[in-house]
């Protein structure tokens, strides 16, 4: 009974509070204020009581000591001293007043007073914002702009501001109502991130704005390369059109600010020559002309028109005429000029069987071919077709295609130099031997891949056996391929005119037609030439579907995509078009075109379309190979970002687990396009395990895959595992091969080249590269047909994929001179501000150097000048006017 009595005691109260639940909340208010006061200092409740009393003040009836209330209150807000973890004190205990100070705004009537009293409600609300109403934005709103009001809070509140305009402008779109009121705040907000070291919020906030272009006008002399660096790495990240939009804006500052080395690169990547005429026009000096001439050789952006008066040095570096010279004297540099043998690259002693024993010697000649055109790759001399008798014995060694193979290499041997190479090849045209005499043909094509003479050796020589109607087949076929390889990325016409009536012919047989259409495919490369679509496009319908069986049809539909590579959404009429192909052809063009389309983009949303078709599940009489090139389309896509490389290998991994035989087999090559002559420890882990795997069509693509990811770099561990292989596959003699094959690639130019398409500082793709890589990748899609047969020349493809891997410095004579650089591991400095350190784990060499994939340089001497900020390639020196020299350098 007591107890209850108790409780009818109590209730009164408790109903009060839940009739009027103000008065309930206010006394909790007042209850937890009390406890915070006796838990305040002396200090703070002094702070309390002074920031109370100005309130009071500003409550009071008489404006005039309104002014004076209010100044006092943003010096005590200024005043604050906490630390940067915490709230500061004022802002803290404001809180209590925060309604009351909203109140008094609105009651207000002295503009000049509202207007500071809505300064400092502006910087309450980025505390105390009530149900997302952007209160902080508001008020500023309310408060002005004008005279840096803005920066009055700090940079703090300037953040805050900037992504309550980014919030305001999207809510504002999305209601489809006007935003213009927005830009002077967001501008003033631009204006203070610019002077205050955070250009990349001022470059952020104005994307939301769809207004990045405004950048280029508050970019300065001490910030435009920061600002550059930063938008053009956003590029890759950014939706069509504004990831091109980044660039030009950058391009814009570079033009302004900057240099026309700067320029050119985004210029390129845009692919304007209007543009990269501009950046040529722009140059003040012919040196500068000269550094130009030398990326757009290495990008192989050929464009003689542009050098005036035939200015025969300029036009050398345009050429690429001292690559041969130059990558020589590098080897001399590193005592690497002696020949090697296959045998020097086996290494059979540390195998731990007879593998040679059990491998018929024809197939082992024909790899041995291939390992000494990869390793000796551009140095002249080898031990089996320069050494002895003049190379015959070793021609003769091998059988039909092996003798193209073996003839074909001096183009390899002699890569580059195209004087002292047309005279060792041309013994081998006046042979009898079709298959010798094809090789020769196809060795001119390599000779002069990457480089142009004045005397144009290719079309000269090559052009007349395409003329001759009684011509063999095979010297045909061998003359348009190496027309492809010579002229790619040229969009030469008058080689096009020797091409097309090939490619167009339904009489001709449908082999040379496949491969007049790669090479049309090849010259005319991104450029979208709608002749050369047309005429693939007609043969591909008007051909019966027995000749579009055949193996050679799939370089078909790869020459029209690669007239689209990198050029986006530009294909769809194309694609339109080739829905009208009853073939699968017309299904594997679609998927290659669409995977070319957006190469190197990391564009999201093609990576999903690739992969949505890799997980369809076809029947065995259906067509695999369109998912095949998907899995290819997904490395294509996504090779040229770095987060997107990533994630594409995770994909990988379950393609390979989930997906049906041709996705399988097609996964160790897309790894390989990824990681081209990059030899990432887990990426090699991943293929050696796949080069075990039951299915030998997923083998041999591993360990080729294994060669395209080591190419070039001499890595051991690599070695060993290839070793390893070859004891495994002793009895296998078409596996074995593709491990040889992997060897010479491993070991390509005695580690001094690359197969990556990715140069001057993995910021420029280079198109040409990346066919030479994708034509023997698609034809190792299905090997047992291709490369392992009679096919095996098409390997020899890579050779427009081969570049040195060096950083050379040329005086201003363009004579090679040696300078001091660092050499370490690429570190991102995007985004970072002051000066960070550009490269980590550095070490001091005199040039010319070597350049791993990750790796960056840098000059060591402030002795020179570079007239380019990437220091890669050839990279012209000029003397810095300022340097003194204080007699070190001299006894040095």
């Amino acid at each position: 009974m007591a107890v209850k009595k108790q409780q009818q005691q109590q209730q009164p109260d408790a109903g009060d509070d839940v009739l009027n639940p103000k008065t309930a909340a206010e006394k909790l208010t007042k209850k937890k204020a009390k406890e915070e006061q006796e838990e305040l200092s002396e200090e703070d409740q002094q702070l309390v009581a002074e920031l109370a009393m100005i309130v009071e003040r500003l409550k009071e009836p008489q404006t005039e000591i309104h002014r004076a209330a209010l100044e006092n209150l943003a010096n005590v807000i200024r005043s604050s001293n906490s630390s940067m973890t915490s709230v500061p004190k004022p802002l803290k205990y404001l809180k209590v007043h925060y309604e009351a100070l909203c109140e008094l705004y609105g009651q207000w009537a002295d503009e000049a007073n509202r207007r500071a009293l809505a300064s400092i409600l502006s910087l309450l609300g980025m505390a105390y914002d009530r149900d997302g109403k952007r209160e902080c934005l508001r008020y500023r709103l309310l408060a002005g702009c004008a005279d840096g009001a803005v920066a009055e809070w700090g940079h703090e509140y300037v953040r805050h501001l900037a992504m309550e305009i980014g919030l305001e402008h999207g809510a504002r779109v999305e209601e489809e109502q006007p935003t213009e009121y927005l830009m002077e705040v967001a501008l003033e907000a631009v204006s203070f991130f610019f002077s205050h070291n955070a250009e990349v919020d001022a470059v952020d906030l104005l994307e939301v704005l769809g207004r990045h272009e405004l950048v280029a006008d508050y970019a300065t002399k001490d910030t435009f390369e920061r600002v550059c660096r930063y938008m053009v790495s956003c590029s890759p990240l950014l939706p069509p059109p504004t990831d091109l939009g980044y660039l030009l804006t950058a391009r814009a500052i570079y033009r302004k600010l900057g240099t026309p080395s700067q320029c050119l690169p985004l210029s390129i990547r845009l692919g304007r020559p209007d543009l990269i005429k501009e950046d040529w026009d722009s140059c003040g000096t012919r040196l500068e002309k000269a550094q130009l001439a030398f990326i757009m050789a290495r990008q192989q952006v050929h464009m003689p028109e542009l050098i005036e008066d035939d200015d025969e040095e300029l036009l050398a570096c345009m050429n690429n005429a001292g690559l041969s010279k130059h990558y020589l004297g590098l080897a001399r540099e590193l005592e690497l000029l002696d020949p090697k043998a296959p045998e020097d690259i086996y290494k059979s002693h540390l195998e731990n069987t007879s593998v040679e024993a059990t491998l018929d010697s024809a197939r082992h000649n024909l790899a041995s071919t291939f390992v000494n055109a990869f390793v000796n790759a551009g140095y002249g001399t080898d031990k089996l077709m320069t050494a002895g008798d003049d190379g015959n014995e070793w021609i003769y060694k091998n059988k039909d295609m092996g003798m193209l193979s073996a003839t074909a290499s001096l183009g390899a041997i002699m890569l580059w130099d195209v004087e002292v190479g047309l005279n060792q090849i041309d013994k081998y045209l006046y042979t009898n031997d079709t298959s010798v005499k094809a090789g020769a043909i196809f060795a001119i094509g390599m000779l002069t891949s990457s480089v142009h003479d004045d005397t144009d050796s290719a079309k000269a020589l090559l052009a007349d056996y395409l003329a001759e109607d009684s011509n063999p087949a095979l010297v045909k076929l061998a003359a348009i391929c190496g027309l492809g390889i010579a002229y790619a990325g040229t969009g030469r016409e008058d080689i096009l005119d020797l091409l097309l009536p090939i490619a167009s012919d339904t009489v001709t047989a449908v082999d040379l037609s496949s491969v007049a259409a790669l090479s049309a495919g090849l010259i005319c490369i991104g450029s979208g030439n709608s002749d050369v679509s047309t005429a693939i496009l007609q043969m591909m319908m008007e051909r019966p579907d027995s000749e579009l069986n055949h193996k050679y049809s799939r370089f078909m539909a790869l020459g029209l995509s690669l007239l689209y590579l990198g050029t986006q959404d530009t294909y769809d009429a194309i694609l339109e078009t080739l829905k009208a192909v009853t073939h699968p052809i017309g299904q594997q063009a679609s998927v290659l075109m669409q995977a070319c389309a957006y190469a190197g983009t990391g564009n999201v949303l093609e990576v999903q379309k690739m992969l949505h078709i890799c997980a369809e599940h076809l029947g065995e009489k259906e067509d695999q190979l369109p998912q095949a090139f998907a899995v290819l389309g997904v490395g294509l896509v996504a090779m040229g970002e770095g987060i997107g490389a990533e994630m594409s290998l995770r994909s990988f991994d379950h393609l390979m687990h989930y997906g049906e035989a041709y996705v399988r087999r097609a996964v160790p090559l897309a790894m390989a396009l990824v990681c081209a002559s990059n030899p990432a420890m887990g990426v090699l882990d991943t293929l050696n395990k796949y080069s075990h795997d039951n299915d030998k069509a997923v083998a041999s693509s591993a360990i080729f895959a294994m060669g395209i990811v080591g190419a070039g770099t001499n890595n051991a561990r690599l070695a060993q595992q290839l070793r390893q292989l070859a004891t495994y596959y002793h009895k296998d003699a078409d596996l074995l091969f593709i491990v040889r094959i992997a060897q010479g690639l491993l070991h390509m130019g005695k580690g001094t080249l690359t197969v990556n398409p990715y140069h001057h500082d993995r910021s420029l793709l280079s198109h040409a590269a990346l066919a030479g890589l994708l034509v023997p990748i698609v034809a190792m899609v299905n090997a047992e047909k291709l490369i392992m047969t009679d096919s095996h020349f098409m390997l020899y493809y890579l050779v427009r994929a081969m570049y040195p891997r060096f950083l050379i410095t040329l005086n201003e004579d363009l004579e090679s001179i040696s300078a001091s650089a660092r050499v370490g591991q690429a570190v991102d400095a995007v985004g970072q501000v002051g000066r960070p350190k550009t490269v980590t784990g550095s070490q001091t060499h005199d040039t010319p150097v070597l350049l791993a994939h990750s790796e960056r340089a840098e000059l060591a001497t402030e002795k020179y000048i570079p007239l380019t900020s990437v220091l890669e390639g050839f990279v012209i020196l000029r003397k810095n006017p300022d340097y003194e020299d204080d007699g070190a350098d001299a006894a040095a």
